[in-house]
């Protein structure tokens, strides 16, 4: 009896290759938010050159997978790895992690917060379900917009484009991921926004929820829903709203959304332990 690993070596080569790209690109974004917190509450331009070279990093990982969309898609789609039962329940787990999870915990976040009367509990889940609409609406305009064909429809041609093609079957909405979207709006401006709690906790926060928004991303192309490619530019609206939302709303403190629904303590009575991560009420 023999057992043939190479298809899932090959594909396990691919998938590391997938993952360093994207580990560059969340490793970049988390030292884009390492800004002081002084800065940040001044009216301060909305964009800076900061901003010009993230989005560069994204550009830079979006045009290094574009040319092997179709090499990884086949990897994922192999069949010892879709035979995968571990994989496969994680690949739905990340799924709806990503979609509906996302704009579940910030809306509960927001919740609890506001039967609690806590400010900043109020505003981390508030500004998460803001930087979440914003950026779904963002993507999903592209996506009807672009066309792209899915690779479940035809695996080998990940090039398909047509203009305005999205408004005629959810199958050519491929382009870009609408659940990394969401997954990295919520992980950039969770990531942003407990910086002000602890300052120096941003490698922690941005390492878990980076992570788990690439997981989802991954997730995406292990059901063969999306390339590579849809996944990366995810990330990177994603990322680019959340950080922007978060410096909006803490640049200009009397935004009407904030003053019309964040209520109770000038300041949060939240404490957040960075030994042991622990939070206190």
């Amino acid at each position: 009896m023999s057992i043939k690993c190479k298809p899932f070596s090959q594909e396990m080569l691919s998938v590391r290759k997938l993952l360093r790209v994207v580990v560059l690109s969340i490793t970049l974004a988390t030292s884009a938010q390492t800004q002081v917190q002084d800065t940040i509450n001044k009216k301060t331009p909305l964009l800076v050159g900061k901003d010009a070279l993230l989005l560069g990093a994204f550009m830079i990982g979006t045009a290094l997978v574009a040319p092997i969309d179709r090499q990884i898609a086949g990897r994922l789609q192999d069949s010892s790895t879709q035979e995968n039962r571990f994989l496969h329940t994680s690949a739905t787990g990340f799924r709806l992690l990503g979609d509906p999870g996302s704009f579940v915990t910030g809306t509960g976040i927001y919740l609890i917060g506001r039967i609690d009367g806590q400010r900043r509990v109020q505003a981390l889940g508030l500004h998460s379900v803001e930087s979440i609409l914003l950026a779904d609406v963002l993507g999903g305009g592209i996506k009807f917009l672009a066309g792209r064909q899915r690779p479940f429809v035809d695996a080998k041609n990940p090039y398909n484009f047509q203009l305005w093609r999205g408004f005629t079957d959810d199958k050519y909405r491929s382009f870009p991921s609408g659940h990394t979207i969401t997954a990295f709006a919520f992980a950039s401006t969770v990531t942003r926004e407990t910086q002000f709690w602890w300052p120096h906790g941003a490698w922690y926060v941005g390492t878990v929820f980076y992570g788990g928004a690439s997981l989802v991303g991954i997730s995406r192309m292990y059901n063969n829903q999306h390339w590579a490619s849809d996944v990366m530019t995810g990330a990177a609206i994603g990322t680019i709203v959340g950080l922007k939302v978060v410096k909006y709303t803490h640049s200009h403190p009397g935004n009407s959304l904030d003053q019309k629904l964040i209520k109770g303590k000038s300041q949060s009575q939240i404490q957040v332990n960075p030994v042991l991560f622990s939070f206190k009420f």
